[in-house]
Formats: C-alpha cells, sequence, structure tokens
C-alpha cells in the first residue's frame, strides 16, 4: 500500500528536489531580470540624479553663503521640485512648478504672519497650498510634494530673518533649476528621432500588409495594416509634444541654438507625414474593397503588390535618413529617401500598374497624394513633389 507524505504524494524524495529545484530556478530567473532592469533603470538615472543633486545642493550652498539664510532647506527642496526626478525638464514646467513653489511657501509665510502658528493655521496653509499645485499642475506627486512643504512652513521655526527667507529660499531653487535647464538641456533631437522611427516603422509595415493582401487576396492583412496605421495617431501627438519642448529650449538655450533649424525641419516633416499617413488609411480601406470584391485580375493584383513593397522600401530609407544626427548627413540621406520615393511615385498611372476598373483606378488615384506628401516631408516643395507624378492620359 502507497502512502503519502510530507515529501509528496508517493513519497518520492526526488519528486520533492525536483520540484525545489524548479522552484530555485525561478527565483533565479527572476532574480537576474530584476538585476537587470535594475541596472538598466540606474545607467539612464545617472544623468538626472546628477542634475538634481548638484541643482539641490548648488541652491542650498548659494542661499547659505552668498545670502546668509540659516539652514535654507527650502531653497534645495524648490530646486528638486522644479527639475522633477524621472522627467526630462522643459522650460514652461520648470518656471511654472518654480513659481508654484515660492507662491505655495509664500502663502504659507504670509498666512503664519497674520494668523500665527496654530493647528488652524496649518490645516488653512495646507488645503490652500494644495489647491494651488491643483491649479498649476494635475500631477499627484506635485501635489503633495507642494502639500509638504506647506506644512513644512507652518512647523518649522520660524527663521532668525524673519519668514519670508523661505520664500527667497524657493525663489532661489526655482531660479537654479531654471539655469541648468537652460544650459544644460537634453539631447533635443533623441526624443523626436525615436518618435519618427516608430511612426516610420509602422507606416512601412501597413503598406507591406497591403502588399500582402493584394498578393495572397486575403483583404485580413490590409485590416490589421489599417488598424496599426490609426494606432499611429498617438505617436504623432507625442512627437508634436516631444518637438514643441524641444523647440522651446532650443529657443532659450545657448548651448542648443544650432538646434533650431532641424528641429523646424523635422516640425515639417511631421505635418506632412500626418497628412500622408491619413491618406494611407484611406488607402488601406480601399485595398480591402479591391480585394474583397475581386475589383482587379492576377496580373494587376501582382503589379499593384510589387507597388506596395517598392514604396515601402522607399518609406523605410526615408525613415532612417530622418534619425541621422547632423544636418549634413541628414540631408544627404533624405536625397537618397527622395530618390526612392519619387521612383515609386512615377509609377502611379493606372494603366501602368494594371488598374483597369473603377475601384482599382480609384485606388491608385488616391496613392499619388498620399507620395506626395511622403515627397514633401523629405524637405522638397510641393510643385518639386508633384512633378515626380505621371501625367495621365
Amino acid at each position: 500500500m502507497t502512502t503519502s507524505g510530507p515529501l509528496g504524494a508517493s513519497g518520492d524524495p526526488h519528486e520533492h528536489d525536483d520540484r525545489a529545484r524548479s522552484r530555485w530556478a525561478q527565483l533565479t530567473r527572476f532574480g537576474r531580470r530584476r538585476v537587470r532592469s535594475g541596472a538598466s533603470r540606474a545607467r539612464s538615472a545617472l544623468v538626472p540624479a546628477a542634475t538634481s543633486a548638484i541643482a539641490a545642493v548648488g541652491a542650498y550652498v548659494f542661499a547659505e553663503q552668498v545670502l546668509g539664510h540659516h539652514q535654507p532647506i527650502f531653497a534645495a527642496t524648490a530646486a528638486l521640485i522644479a527639475l522633477g526626478f524621472g522627467r526630462d525638464p522643459r522650460v514652461r514646467k520648470v518656471v511654472e512648478i518654480a513659481v508654484g513653489c515660492t507662491l505655495g511657501i509664500l502663502i504659507g509665510d504670509l498666512m503664519l504672519t497674520l494668523l500665527g502658528a496654530n493647528w488652524a493655521t496649518a490645516l488653512l496653509v495646507v488645503f490652500v497650498s494644495t489647491i494651488v499645485a491643483q491649479f498649476l499642475d494635475s500631477g499627484v506627486i506635485f501635489t503633495t510634494q507642494m502639500s509638504l512643504q506647506s506644512v513644512l512652513v507652518v512647523l518649522l521655526p520660524l527663521p532668525a530673518n524673519g519668514p519670508f527667507d523661505r520664500s527667497i529660499d524657493a525663489t532661489v531653487g526655482g531660479v537654479i533649476a531654471l539655469v541648468i535647464t537652460l544650459l544644460f538641456p537634453k539631447n533635443l533631437q533623441r526624443e523626436p528621432a525615436e518618435g519618427l522611427r516608430r511612426l516610420y516603422s509602422t507606416i512601412t509595415e501597413v503598406l507591406r500588409d497591403c502588399s500582402m493582401a493584394l498578393r495572397t487576396h486575403e483583404s485580413r492583412h490590409a485590416w490589421m495594416g489599417l488598424v496599426s496605421c490609426r494606432g499611429t495617431q498617438s505617436i504623432l501627438d507625442d512627437l508634436r509634444k516631444d518637438l514643441k519642448s524641444a523647440v522651446e529650449l532650443a529657443t532659450y538655450s545657448p548651448t542648443k541654438r544650432a538646434s533650431r533649424q532641424i528641429l523646424d525641419e523635422t516640425q515639417d516633416t511631421v505635418e506632412m507625414t500626418d497628412l500622408a499617413v491619413r491618406s494611407l488609411r484611406i488607402v488601406a480601406r480601399r485595398v480591402i474593397t479591391v480585394v474583397d470584391q475581386a475589383m482587379l485580375d492576377e496580373d494587376g493584383m501582382e503589379r499593384l503588390a510589387d507597388w506596395f513593397d517598392e514604396a515601402a522600401d522607399a518609406v523605410a530609407i526615408l525613415g532612417r535618413s530622418l534619425s541621422e544626427p547632423g544636418v549634413p548627413g541628414r540631408h544627404r540621406s533624405l536625397s537618397v529617401a527622395r530618390d526612392a520615393l519619387g521612383s515609386a511615385t512615377a509609377q502611379l498611372d493606372p494603366a501602368q500598374l494594371g488598374a483597369n476598373t473603377l475601384h482599382s483606378e480609384a485606388l491608385v488615384m488616391l496613392l499619388r497624394p498620399m507620395m506626395v506628401d511622403f515627397l514633401e516631408a523629405t524637405g522638397i516643395t510641393h510643385d518639386e513633389a508633384v512633378s515626380y507624378l505621371p501625367h495621365l492620359s
């Protein structure tokens, strides 16, 4: 008779050892993943951590040594809050938060002076500071930090030179955070370049999905492409936000003004790409109709599929060109992309592509403005882009 013991249902010690080894292996893999992810986060935090440390200590030392304030803790905390660890500092945001910190502390100082240090004053200071914080910024962390500062205003002993020294300290912290943001800004082109890579990677895949739908007579591929294409709107919105922030920094930062040219060009590229993507959504829907209703013969399907593959290759070149860091290299790469796009655009004649029905002709005609937009995204004028189109008989 088999009995059940603590080692397992069958009492086999080897089965127990196997389970223990399996659990240990899982724990080991989990630990390794956590170490790798932690090390990656730590490496990416090196520059923000150094910036925060310099800002906080620098603000404290300035307020203490230059202004003669005793323990100017609010100078350090205001600098840290204004910089905001974990996000890229933006000029407008840094100014708003710095003003908010100073205003919150000033409110606390005024109430403390008028009403005295008591529980009712502390309650009122925290309430007003929270409302002010929410007015300036919707972030929960910012509101929490502002409330904490207001509590400290009431609870900490008054400075020897009067309560308003703390408001001056907060101003010092905000100004130092702003100076660091302007003198040592991030790489202004990194985020827009990454956004453009993601955007053009998606566009390339959508074009290939349309090709596959035509080649296999399966409209589900085009449906997948259409869904992906609709998802690019969030990428475009993020790109516009990143570019707005980058242009703002390049305008005010004395060390990054040379970046304005490439950022302005990138803004134009994003706008033309947005127009091209809107056309691509309509194209994908038209491909679905052509495939489902068999609006093309086999030869026409193959010709259009080949064209979509060629267009995808050209768009992929454009996407790589837009990530070039230097202006001269970027312009050379864009010239190559322009030639590839122009070659595909020159074929957009319904007769040349075997489009001999109303729906297939409409598909080719929809491709023409889309390709013009892609050509304009390379930096040429509308008239120059239109010149690549073949004349229709």
